[in-house]
């Protein structure tokens, strides 16, 4: 079975959803879009909180976000429990999200990175595995804040 993957982005990522949702089929990812479905302007906060809230409840182990800097989404993303969404800009960027954050959210930049370059931060995110070891004390502490 497939895994499935759910994307989504407001205006300014709208284009570049699209042409990622094509990449994602032909890795053989079942694509769940939420969203946006088209260029008109929309408030990233809706598309990133229905998203992370698949990531909460189960639904999806990963998932990808853009909007024009990946910021907004990547902070509205964060607000939920067990999303740890990451900005990244070059595919070193998402592979150390995957090895050293266990990253489990793409936001992508959709105004600063090319298609070519975003499939190769996409590719990066998806093939890289989270190292775990030193780094799983710290992830826990991402989870449980400062109740340690």
């Amino acid at each position: 079975m497939a895994e499935r993957i759910p994307i989504a982005s407001d205006h300014a990522g709208f284009e570049m959803k699209e042409k990622l949702k094509a990449v994602l089929a032909a890795k053989g990812f079942e694509v769940q879009d939420l969203g946006t479905n088209s260029a008109a302007s929309a408030d990233y906060p809706d598309y990133a909180h229905a998203l992370a809230r698949e990531i909460e409840k189960g639904g999806a182990k990963r998932g990808v976000l853009l909007c024009g800097t990946g910021l907004g989404m990547a902070y509205a993303a964060n607000r939920h429990a067990h999303v740890r969404a990451a900005v990244a800009w070059t595919p070193e960027i998402a592979e150390l999200a995957r090895r050293h954050n266990d990253a489990n959210v793409l936001s992508l930049p959709a105004r600063f990175v090319s298609e070519t370059d975003a499939e190769a931060i996409l590719a990066a995110f998806l093939s890289t595995p989270f190292d775990g070891g030193r780094h799983e004390a710290r992830i826990r502490k991402i989870e449980l804040g400062d109740e340690q």
